[in-house]
């Protein structure tokens, strides 16, 4: 700068070459031009100082670009996500939706080639199921063993995997048949990401150029996205035809908005606001407070089954039964006795409501902020969802090796089994029992998920194990757990739940004989016609003490002969002895009366009291039986040698 000019004056020469970078960030110019502008200005015979502040002014401006540029990409990136799941509502068969995800794979990472492979667990290899874009039919036809090549490794390690350059990457076992293909596709650089269903990886999705390509951890994440895409439509038709149902509300609703113009751009412009809160990660309660601003009025969030998951501006409210009906059967918001009720669906499936108090009639741009409110409210409840659903697989894994006990491994370890259970908020040293569930097949998946919602809050464990489904819940009271999980389980599902327990135990080292004892106590409820009921082997009676490892003799015999027990100590009396006699003579009272030395009319006195003691069906077969063998273990218990 010159000599008396303040330090922040700027000369018309300075001003003019920041404006014009100004002027080409307006106009959408290319990097390139705006940070040519410094050296365009140092060849003018710009002073240091502004030569200093055109180049941070520049700075500034490139940062804004890069930022613009990244907010282009990102909307790009979230619109064809969008359009990808509108590709999945339409199409109804396997082949079409796997296209669909192949071509949006090429399409969102501009790659010249788009393919996916499946595993054939038979052949023990991944072949190629669809590719865009491919023109060879030898590459077309390729088949991969497992950890062959850039696909057959990621079939194998369930891990994504990127090349810049295949031909010449030697990271990657070479075989003359993939490199020939690869070849004669004219293929460089190649990214391939797993196709999981659950654990399972059941093939590979690729995006390629015939160029090198260094892929960025952004095209990484996109295409697993699209991959979990893929698995999801192979997984389960149910939750496909879900998804087709939501998408086609979404599509209609897409429609309609852009049928009413102008009146729906405010409702577009707060449907945006929402959607941001739930992508930077907000809860439900950010969620229902930018509603309620948005609406002026009071805001509850309702679950599934009613519970409140947040409330603004308004007292405690619930929808009414009729209003959650008619807003789920309409797909519109309802107003009944001064509210406006919108379910929240995925598809068909409600997860939840929506009730907005304090005002009166709504225009119709503010009904569609709404029901757009609600469709947003569902995606962050299917977002939880999701979340809740990862915990449980995490729940499940431990309890797959808490079942599997000390010897399913060399390596087994308490200390780490109680650790990880521990971050799971579960304390393995309180007394736990175990759970084993049946019920009709058809209805088995159904019983799996409502007794993982039900565990959650017990502050269990819930996973399925040889085709049932087991819970390990913190009590000391097996009998009663069966009990109340059979008869609340049975009336969720409409069919009937058996239920067989066996506990209480504590630490990890219990956890697998009390599983085995389980499955044999529901195993004998059903063969003994007890299907629908929940029992511990303490309540099979003499069944129990054979079937469980930990028979105790002494309480079996306090459960069934107790008040005679008590009885004869009490009083002096004799009608264990008569017991005794009364059995051992076949049941009969004339040569109990022999045996006893007493009059027969004693006997049936001494009997009388034990129908009095015992119950009025004490001799019926069943029940003579339980009482027959606690005699005996009565006797053998108290013998003396």
């Amino acid at each position: 700068m010159t000599a008396g000019r303040p330090t922040d004056a700027r000369t018309p020469a300075s001003t003019e070459a920041a404006r014009r970078v100004l002027d080409l960030l307006a106009a959408d110019a290319p990097a390139e031009d705006i940070a040519a502008q410094p050296a365009r200005s140092r060849a003018d015979g710009a002073t240091p100082a502004d030569l200093a502040w055109i180049e941070e002014t520049t700075g500034v401006a490139l940062t804004v670009r890069r930022v613009l540029d990244q907010y282009r990409r990102r909307e790009a990136e979230l619109v064809a996500l969008y359009d990808t799941a509108g590709d999945l509502a339409r199409l109804r068969d396997l082949d079409a939706v796997l296209r669909a995800i192949v071509r949006r794979a090429r399409t969102l990472l501009g790659s010249d080639v788009a393919y996916l492979t499946l595993n054939d667990p038979v052949a023990r290899d991944t072949f190629m199921r669809v590719t865009e874009g491919s023109v060879s039919a030898a590459f077309q036809q390729l088949r991969l063993g497992m950890g062959e090549g850039l696909g057959g490794l990621v079939a194998q390690t369930a891990r994504p995997y990127a090349s810049t350059d295949y031909r010449t990457d030697r990271r990657y076992r070479h075989t003359g048949t993939i490199d020939d293909g690869v070849a004669e596709e004219g293929l460089r650089g190649i990214l391939g990401v797993p196709l999981r269903l659950g654990e399972e990886v059941i093939g590979v999705l690729f995006a390629a150029d015939r160029t090198p390509r260094e892929f960025t951890p952004d095209a990484i994440a996109l295409l697993a996205s699209l991959a979990d895409h893929a698995a999801v439509a192979i997984d389960s038709a149910r939750r496909l035809d879900e998804t087709r149902s939501a998408l086609a509300r979404l599509e209609a609703a897409n429609a309609t908005a852009r049928a009413h113009g102008e009146a729906l751009h405010q409702a577009s412009d707060a449907h945006d606001r929402l959607s941001q809160l739930v992508l930077r990660g907000a809860g439900t309660d950010e969620v229902a407070a930018e509603i309620a601003a948005l609406l002026g009025g009071g805001v509850a969030v309702h679950d599934a089954d009613g519970s409140e998951l947040a409330r603004i501006g308004t007292p405690p409210v619930a929808p009414s039964a009729a209003s959650l009906a008619a807003s789920h059967t309409e797909g519109r918001a309802v107003r009944a006795d001064g509210v406006w009720t919108c379910a929240v669906l995925a598809g068909s499936e409600p997860l939840g409501s929506i009730v907005l108090t304090g005002r009166g009639e709504l225009s119709e741009a503010d009904r569609r902020l709404l029901e757009r409110s609600a469709l947003v409210t569902a995606m962050l409840l299917l977002i939880r969802r999701s979340v809740a659903e990862t915990e449980d697989r995490v729940r499940g894994e431990l309890l797959d090796d808490l079942l599997a006990g000390p010897a399913s491994s060399a390596h087994w370890d308490t200390g780490s089994l109680a650790l990880r259970a521990r971050r799971l908020g579960l304390d393995l040293a309180r007394p736990h029992a175990v759970a084993v569930l049946d019920c009709e097949p058809a209805a088995r998946s159904r019983l799996a998920a409502e007794a993982t919602r039900v565990v959650r809050g017990l502050g269990g464990l819930a996973g399925t194990r040889h085709g049932r489904t087991v819970l390990l819940v913190p009590t000391d009271r097996p009998g009663l757990l069966a009990h109340g999980l059979a008869a609340d389980l049975a009336r969720i599902l409409g069919t009937p739940v058996t239920v067989g327990t066996a506990g209480p135990g504590t630490g990890p080292d219990h956890h697998a004989a009390l599983h085995a004892e389980a499955l044999r106590c529901l195993t004998a409820l059903h063969a003994l016609g007890r299907t629908g009921e929940g029992a511990d082997i303490a309540d099979l009676g003499f069944i129990g003490v054979l079937l469980g490892d930990r028979a105790d003799v002494g309480s079996y015999v306090e459960r069934v002969l107790g008040p005679v027990l008590a009885y004869d100590t009490e009083r002096g009396t004799e009608l264990v002895r008569t017991l005794h006699a009364y059995y051992d003579q076949g049941a009969s009272l004339s040569r109990a009366k022999d045996a006893l030395h007493v009059h027969v009319n004693t006997v049936v006195q001494r009997l009388d009291r034990v129908a009095q003691l015992l119950g009025p069906d004490w001799n019926t077969p069943a029940s003579a039986l339980e009482i027959h063998l606690a005699l005996r273990l009565h006797r053998l218990t108290t013998a003396r040698p």
